[in-house]
């Protein structure tokens, strides 16, 4: 798995370096065929804006953002959409699959009076 933190117009510390570290790892527990995870970092007029997209197997994407005034705040929000968009993918990727148990629809009873 490929993580790229990207900064615009801000510098961006080492400890945000490293929550963003830790919360992108923790995606893997949701999906475990992510190829790589990109996580852009901006600024713009007292606000700050995070960006991630993920992109998984298939050739699929997910993107998730969000702006405010806490990084921190909007690494955690960003993280939590996108394992949200995951678990999502997983469970309709799981929904294909039947039990091997055929579709016989149930026979209508007959009444024996004549």
């Amino acid at each position: 798995m490929q993580v790229n933190i990207t900064a615009r117009h801000v510098e961006i510390p080492t400890e945000v370096r490293e929550h963003v570290g830790e919360r992108v790892k923790k995606l893997t527990r949701f999906y475990d065929r992510i190829h790589e995870i990109e996580v852009i970092l901006g600024h713009e007029s007292e606000q700050f804006t995070a960006e991630m997209i993920v992109r998984v197997d298939r050739k699929h994407t997910f993107v998730a953002s969000d702006t405010g005034p806490d990084t921190y705040a909007l690494v955690d929000a960003v993280t939590e959409k996108i394992s949200r968009q995951l678990v999502k993918y997983k469970e309709k990727l799981k929904k294909h699959k039947h039990d091997g148990k055929p579709d016989i629809p149930a026979m209508p009873e007959e009444s024996n009076e004549a």
